[in-house]
C-alpha cells in the first residue's frame, strides 16, 4: 500500500499529486481513435479462454467489506464471527482511530496520546525534524526521554467525533435544480453552508462525505490535534526493507512503523480515554481481526461502461507514461551513479506507481473479474426494473453513462497527447509554451503587456526558464514524448511528425538538436527579441507543437467538462438507486473516511506454493544474505549484532483477509477486544484489482505484527520507555 510511500519529500509531493491529477484528467476524458487497435483492445487471459463466462456470477463481497461507522454491519458480524459489539465498542473504536494528515491513517495506543502509524507515512515528518549533521533516515530516530520528542511542523491528526446524516438537505438542494449545472451548483452550495454552519457551532473541522455516489450524505466533524511530536522511527533499511521489489508482495519482513505523541494546549502529553490497548501475542491464524482506517478511493460502484473506459483508455495511457518514466530515470541512474541518492528515490516512486496501476489494469483485463461486474450490473438493473417507480427514475441511467463514455473516448488519446504535463513533458515543451505566451502577450497594446515580458525583465524571465535545466534528462523525456505522441496520435499525424521529423529514438534526438531553437537559451532570447511574429511563425518543433495543440486542448477540456458534468448527475442518481435497492447491505466506495473492515488471519496459495499467515525475523535475515547484503536488502549494524534477548522466532509480518486500499496505510488491526494485533502497511499483488472489485480468494492485507513491533522496540532498539508504555497503555514512570 505504498501509494503514500515516497522516499523523499519531493517524490511524495510530485508523484502523489501530479500523477493522480494526470489520471483524473484522462479518466474524465481527454483522445483520438487514431491509436492502433493493438493498443486499445484488452488482452484476454488464455488460461480462462475455456470458461463459459455466462456461468460466472457476482460475489457477495465484490463491492468489498469497508463498512462505515454510520451504519456498521451488526447482523453480519454476529452471523459471521458470533460477535455482537455494542454501540459503546463502536464509539470507542471510532474515537481511538485517527486520520494522519491528509494521506494516511493512525491510532491512539496509550492514554497519554501515543500515536501509531507506518514508517512510510511518517517519513516526511522524519525529514522535517532532522537537524544539521544528522541522517535520521539512515540511523533512525529514538527519543530516549520525553524532552527528546521532536515537534513536527505542520503535522496534524484528525479524530472523528461527529457524524450527522445530511442526505435530505443535500438531495433536496440538488432536486431544486433544473439543469445538470444548476444541480451541481446547488449541491456545492448546500455542502458549503452545512460545513460552515457546523464548524461555527462546534469548532470542529467539518466535511460532507458522499456515500454511494450520492445515495447518502453524512457530515463528519473532526477534532484536529496540531502539536504532534516524533517519538520513534526505525531507519529506512528496516522500515522499508525490501524496497520496491518487495512492494505489494508477501511474504514480507519490514518494520513499517513509527510512533508520535499528541500534546495538549498546555504542552503536556494528551490525556485520552479513547485508545487501543496492546496485544502482546497478536492474533492467531483463523482469528477475526478488524482494520480501522481511512481507505482512499475505490471505483467498485462504477458501471461496466466506466470500467471499460478505464481499461481501454485511461489506464493504458497512464501505464505507457509510467513505463517511459521508469525507463528514463533508470537510464539516468545508470549513467549518473553519483546522483544515486536523488535518482533512486524517483525510480522507486515511479516503479511503485507502475506496479500499482499495472495491477489494476491487469484486473480490468481479467475476463472473470469483468464478468462479475457485468453480472452485478445485470442484477442491479433487474431489481430496478421490477419496481415501476424506480424504473421510471433510474431505468435509463446505464445507457446514458454508456453514451457519455462513448463521447469521451472519441478524443481521449488526442487530448492526452496535448496535455503539457510537468511530470512527463520534456522541459522544452514547457519552455515553448511560455515563449508562445510571451509572444502573444507582446501583440497586445503596451498597457496590457505583462511587466515580466518587456524590457530588462524579459531576459530575466527567459533565464529562469533555463535555470537548472538537466539537459540529459529532458533529452530522454523528449524521446519518451516522441514515442507517446506516435502511440496517441499515429506516426503520420502532422503534429507527431513535426515533433520528431518522422524519426524515433536517437534519430529523433538528432533531428530535434538540428531543428530546434528552444533547446538554446541564447537562440531563444534572440528569437523573442525579433518580435512576436518571428516566434509565432517559427519552424521550431516545440513551438509548432504548442501552436497546434493548446487551443484544441482547451476545446477538449471544455467538452470534457460538459460531458462529465452531465455524467456526474447520472452517477448521483444511480447512487440513489443503489441505496434504494441495496441499502446498507453493501458498503459504499472508499472516500478517505473512517471505515471498519473485517477479516481473518489467513495465508493463501501463490506462485505454486502456499504463503504462510505469519513470517518471523528469521526471514528478514534470509533475504539479507540471499541478496548479498545489498540495497534494498541491507541492514543497519544494530540488526547484525542483536543481543541474545532478541527472539528471532517472534512473529514479524502477517496477512489477513481484510479489505484495504491506499489511505489505509497506518491503520491498526484490532481483535474483538479492541486490542492492537497489527499495523496495516500494504496489500499483496493480488489486492491491486481491489480498486474496482474485492476478490475474497487471494486479496490480502499485509501488516506488521504487534509482537514483532514490541520485540524490536524493546530488545533491539532498547527503547524501554516506549515498550513499557505500549504494554501498560500509559506512560510508566
Amino acid at each position: 500500500m505504498y501509494t503514500e510511500i515516497l522516499t523523499r519529500y519531493w517524490a511524495r509531493n510530485i508523484i502523489s499529486r501530479i500523477l493522480p491529477l494526470f489520471l483524473v484528467l484522462v479518466l474524465a476524458g481527454c483522445s483520438s481513435s487514431t491509436v492502433t487497435q493493438k493498443e486499445t483492445t484488452p488482452t484476454t487471459d488464455k488460461s480462462t479462454s475455456w470458461l463459459n463466462l455466462d456461468t460466472i456470477k457476482a460475489g457477495k463481497f465484490d463491492t468489498g467489506r469497508m463498512w462505515t461507522f454510520d451504519f456498521p454491519p451488526k447482523d453480519y458480524f454476529k452471523s459471521e464471527y458470533n460477535f455482537q459489539p455494542t454501540d459503546e465498542w463502536y464509539s470507542k473504536v471510532r474515537m481511538s482511530a485517527l486520520r494522519f494528515a491528509n494521506y494516511c491513517s493512525a491510532s491512539f495506543v496509550s492514554e497519554d496520546g501515543l500515536v501509531m502509524t507506518n514508517h512510510h507515512c511518517g517519513r516526511e515528518s522524519v525529514t522535517e525534524v532532522t537537524k544539521e549533521g544528522e541522517d535520521l533516515h539512515k540511523e533512525g530516530f529514538i527519543a530516549v526521554n520525553f524532552e527528546d520528542e521532536r515537534p513536527v511542523p505542520g503535522l496534524y491528526v484528525d479524530q472523528l467525533v461527529l457524524i450527522r446524516d445530511v442526505t435530505a438537505q443535500i438531495q433536496e438542494a440538488i432536486d431544486k435544480g433544473t439543469t445538470e449545472e444548476e444541480k451541481l451548483a446547488n449541491k456545492q452550495k448546500a455542502i458549503k453552508e452545512l460545513q460552515s454552519k457546523t464548524k461555527e457551532e462546534t469548532n470542529l473541522e467539518c466535511s460532507v462525505v458522499t456515500f454511494f455516489n450520492g445515495g447518502r450524505y453524512s457530515l463528519y466533524g473532526y477534532k484536529r490535534y496540531t502539536d504532534v511530536r516524533l517519538v520513534f522511527a526505525p531507519e529506512t533499511n528496516a522500515g522499508f526493507f525490501g524496497g520496491d521489489p518487495d512492494n505489494f508482495t508477501y511474504p514480507r519482513y519490514t518494520l513499517d512503523c513509527t510512533f508520535f505523541r499528541v500534546y495538549d494546549e498546555e504542552g503536556k502529553p494528551l490525556k485520552t480515554e479513547n485508545y487501543f490497548k496492546w496485544s502482546p501475542n497478536g492474533a492467531a491464524p483463523g482469528e477475526a481481526v478488524f482494520v480501522v482506517g481511512n481507505p482512499g478511493r475505490t471505483n467498485r460502484l462504477n458501471t461496466v461502461a466506466q470500467l471499460e473506459y478505464q481499461r481501454d483508455y485511461a489506464y493504458p495511457i497512464t501505464m505507457n507514461m509510467l513505463n517511459s518514466l521508469v525507463d528514463v530515470y533508470s537510464e539516468m541512474l545508470s549513467e549518473f551513479p553519483d546522483r544515486a541518492y536523488e535518482l533512486q528515490d524517483q525510480v522507486f516512486s515511479f516503479a511503485n506507481s507502475q506496479k500499482a496501476y499495472n495491477g489494476i489494469l491487469q484486473g480490468l483485463r481479467n475476463p472473470v473479474l469483468m464478468q462479475k461486474k457485468r453480472d452485478f450490473e445485470k442484477n442491479f438493473r433487474t431489481e430496478v426494473k421490477k419496481r415501476p417507480d424506480l424504473n421510471a427514475k433510474y431505468g435509463d441511467l446505464w445507457d446514458k453513462i454508456t453514451s457519455t463514455r462513448s463521447e469521451l473516448s472519441k478524443y481521449t488519446f488526442e487530448s492526452a497527447a496535448y496535455q503539457v504535463n510537468p511530470l512527463f513533458s520534456t522541459k522544452y515543451i514547457i519552455i515553448a509554451n511560455k515563449i508562445v505566451d510571451i509572444a502573444k502577450n507582446l501583440q497586445l497594446p503596451t498597457d496590457q503587456q505583462k511587466p515580466d515580458y518587456v524590457g530588462e525583465e524579459l531576459e530575466k524571465t527567459i533565464n529562469k526558464l533555463y535555470a537548472d535545466l538537466d539537459v540529459t534528462l529532458h533529452e530522454k523525456l523528449y524521446m519518451a514524448n516522441v514515442k507517446a505522441f506516435n502511440m496517441l496520435l499515429g506516426e503520420e499525424n502532422h503534429i507527431a511528425k513535426k515533433f520528431s521529423g518522422g524519426y524515433t529514438g536517437k534519430a529523433a534526438l538528432t533531428y530535434m538538436k538540428t531543428n530546434s531553437v528552444i533547446i538554446s537559451r541564447d537562440k531563444t532570447l534572440e528569437l523573442v527579441k525579433k518580435g512576436p511574429n518571428a516566434v509565432l511563425s517559427s519552424n521550431d518543433p516545440f513551438i509548432y507543437y504548442i501552436l497546434n495543440t493548446q487551443d484544441k486542448a482547451k476545446e477538449f477540456s471544455q467538452k470534457s467538462k460538459e460531458i462529465t458534468t452531465r455524467e456526474s448527475d447520472y452517477v448521483q442518481q444511480l447512487g440513489r438507486a443503489v441505496f434504494e435497492v441495496y441499502g446498507t447491505s453493501i458498503p459504499p466506495d472508499a472516500t478517505f473516511t473512517l471505515r471498519i473492515a473485517d477479516g481473518v488471519v489467513q495465508g493463501y496459495k501463490y506462485n505454486g506454493t502456499i504463503a504462510p499467515p505469519v513470517t518471523t525475523f528469521f526471514g528478514m535475515y534470509d533475504r539479507y544474505h540471499s541478496f548479498g547484503k545489498e540495497f534494498p536488502f541491507e541492514l543497519h549494524e544494530r540488526w547484525l549484532k542483536p543481543g541474545p534477548e532478541f527472539q528471532l522466532e517472534t512473529p514479524f509480518n502477517f496477512v489477513s483477509t481484510n479489505d484495504i486500499i491506499g489511505g489505509n496505510s497506518g491503520s491498526p488491526l484490532i481483535n474483538k477486544n479492541a486490542e492492537v494485533v497489527g499495523l496495516a502497511f500494504d496489500g499483496n499483488i493480488e489486492s491491486l484489482p481491489g480498486q474496482f472489485i474485492f476478490d475474497t480468494e487471494a486479496n490480502r492485507t499485509v501488516s506488521v505484527h504487534s509482537a514483532g513491533m514490541f520485540e524490536a522496540i524493546q530488545d533491539l532498539y532498547k527503547l524501554k520507555r516506549l515498550s513499557d508504555e505500549l504494554k501498560a497503555g500509559k506512560i510508566v514512570k
